[in-house]
C-alpha cells in the first residue's frame, strides 16, 4: 500500500466524521458553542505545562532542521502567548453567532417574503505552517460559524498543535458536542496534504496559511475551493505631508514589532518631498534598530546595502526591509501595484486627499492610514481571531473570521402563494 493510498484513507475517515459532525453543528445553539470555547480556553491555561513541554520538543526539532530565528519565533510558545490564545478563544466565544443572521430581507408583489440568512459552509480544511496558535484560532472560528474543521499543521509544530488540539476537544466534550467537529491530521506525512486537496465531497473549502510555496501548491493542486492567503508583501508609504513623529513610530513598529508575521512591513516608500523636508531619519532609525536596509537612490546612506531588483516584491520575514524613494502618491501606487501581494499597505500623511487617493487607487485587502501594518490581524479588528488574511477577491477578503466562514441561503415565506 502506498503512502498516498493510506493518506486518502485517513482523510476519507476524517472527512466522513467531519461531515456528520457538521450536520450537528449547523443546528447547535449559540450557548453550546460558547460553552465549548470557554472550556477550551480554561483547558489551555490548565494544561500550560504540558503544552510548553510539547512546544520545547518542536523547537528542538526545528533547531535540528535549521529553521531561521523568525520561523522559530513563529513556532515558540510561552506563558504570555498561551494567555493570548486563551483570551482569543474567550473573545471568539463572546462574538455574536453568525449562523442564522439575516443579511437582508424584502417583500415581493407576489406576496413572498424573502430572507437571506447566514449558514455554515460545512467542512473546512486548514493547512498551515509553524504557528501552533492557528490550531486554536481555526478550531474556534470554525466552531463559532457552525463548521467542522480538519487541521493539518506544519510538521514543525506537530507536538504543540496536538497539545492545543486536545484542549479544543476537551471543550467540545464539556459542551456535549461531537468530538469530530475539530480534528487534526495526526501525521507529518506530506501525502496527507495532497489527499486533503483532492477530497471533493468531503471538504468544502481549503484555507492555506503559510509561505508562498505552500499557498502555490494548494492553489495549483486543489480540487476543492480555496481561500487564498498569499505572501504578506506589505508596504508603508511616507508622503510628503506626513508628520515626522507619526512616521517614525509607524515605520519602526510596522517593521520591528514582530518580523515573522504576514503583517510586517517589507518595503518602505518615501516621497522625495518628505526627504527634502525632513531628511533620511527614517532610514537611520531602522539601522539603529538593527534592521538591514536594502536601499535605492538617495536612500543609500552609510549602513545600508544596495537594493537588488528582487528585493522589491519580496517577503523577508526578518529584520530586513527594502526602501525606495518615489515621486508622490502616484509613484507609490505604481510601485505597490507592481510589487505588492494585495495584503496590507499603509500611507502616512496629514493630507486627507492623499489618503483618499491611496485608498481608491489600490485594491489590497487591507489599506491603512497613519497606522502600522502590524494591525493586519483579525483579533485587532475585533473578530477575536482569524484563520488568515485572504488576499483573493471572491467570498472572503482580509481577516477571515467566523462571519467569513459562512455562506448564505434564502428563506422564502408565502401564504399559499402560487406563480401565475
Amino acid at each position: 500500500m502506498t503512502d498516498m493510498v493510506q493518506a486518502r484513507q485517513l482523510i476519507e475517515a476524517l472527512g466522513t466524521a467531519a461531515r456528520e459532525a457538521a450536520v450537528v453543528l449547523a443546528q447547535t445553539p449559540a450557548p453550546a458553542k460558547e460553552a465549548a470555547l470557554i472550556a477550551a480556553a480554561d483547558a489551555v491555561i490548565a494544561q500550560q505545562d504540558a503544552i510548553l513541554r510539547a512546544n520545547e520538543a518542536d523547537l528542538a526539532h526545528g533547531r535540528d532542521k535549521g529553521l531561521s530565528d523568525a520561523m522559530l519565533d513563529r513556532l515558540r510558545l510561552d506563558a504570555p502567548r498561551l494567555e493570548a490564545i486563551a483570551k482569543s478563544l474567550r473573545e471568539v466565544a463572546a462574538q455574536p453567532d453568525p449562523v442564522g443572521q439575516v443579511i437582508a430581507e424584502w417583500d415581493r408583489p407576489t406576496g413572498l417574503h424573502i430572507r437571506r440568512v447566514r449558514t455554515p459552509i460545512g467542512v473546512i480544511g486548514v493547512i498551515y505552517e509553524s504557528r501552533p496558535n492557528v490550531t486554536a484560532d481555526a478550531g474556534a472560528l470554525a466552531l463559532k460559524s457552525g463548521n467542522a474543521v480538519i487541521l493539518r499543521g506544519g510538521s514543525e509544530s506537530l507536538h504543540s498543535s496536538a497539545a492545543i488540539h486536545a484542549c479544543m476537544v476537551q471543550g467540545l466534550r464539556v459542551a456535549g458536542l461531537p468530538e469530530p467537529a475539530i480534528q487534526m491530521v495526526p501525521t507529518r506525512d506530506r501525502a496527507a496534504v495532497g489527499a486533503m486537496l483532492g477530497a471533493q465531497g468531503l471538504i468544502d473549502v481549503i484555507i492555506p496559511r503559510g509561505g508562498k510555496g505552500l499557498v502555490g501548491l494548494v492553489q495549483s493542486e486543489a480540487r476543492v475551493p480555496v481561500f487564498a492567503h498569499l505572501e504578506g508583501i506589505c508596504h508603508v508609504y511616507v508622503d510628503g505631508a506626513a508628520d515626522p513623529e507619526k512616521a517614525r513610530r509607524v515605520v519602526l513598529n510596522a517593521k520591528t514589532r514582530r518580523t515573522g508575521i504576514c503583517g510586517a512591513a517589507e518595503c518602505l516608500l518615501i516621497d522625495r518631498a518628505y526627504l527634502a523636508r525632513h531628511g533620511d531619519h527614517l532610514i537611520r532609525d531602522l539601522i539603529a534598530a538593527g534592521v538591514e536596509v536594502r536601499a535605492e537612490g538617495e536612500l543609500q546612506i552609510d549602513g545600508t546595502a544596495p537594493a537588488q531588483p528582487d528585493d522589491f516584491g519580496r517577503e523577508f520575514l526578518d529584520m530586513i526591509i527594502a526602501a525606495r524613494p518615489v515621486d508622490g502618491i502616484e509613484g507609490a501606487i505604481a510601485h505597490i501595484r507592481r510589487h505588492g501581494s494585495q495584503h496590507t499597505e499603509s500611507v502616512i500623511t496629514e493630507d486627507q486627499a492623499v489618503a483618499d487617493r491611496f485608498f481608491a487607487g489600490l485594491d489590497s485587502a487591507i489599506l491603512m492610514h497613519n497606522a502600522s501594518t502590524q494591525f493586519a490581524d483579525g483579533g485587532e479588528f475585533g473578530m477575536g481571531a482569524e484563520i488568515g488574511i485572504a488576499t483573493g477577491k471572491m467570498h472572503a477578503r482580509g481577516p477571515v473570521g467566523a462571519e467569513q466562514l459562512t455562506s448564505f441561503k434564502y428563506l422564502v415565506t408565502g401564504d399559499g402563494t402560487t406563480r401565475a
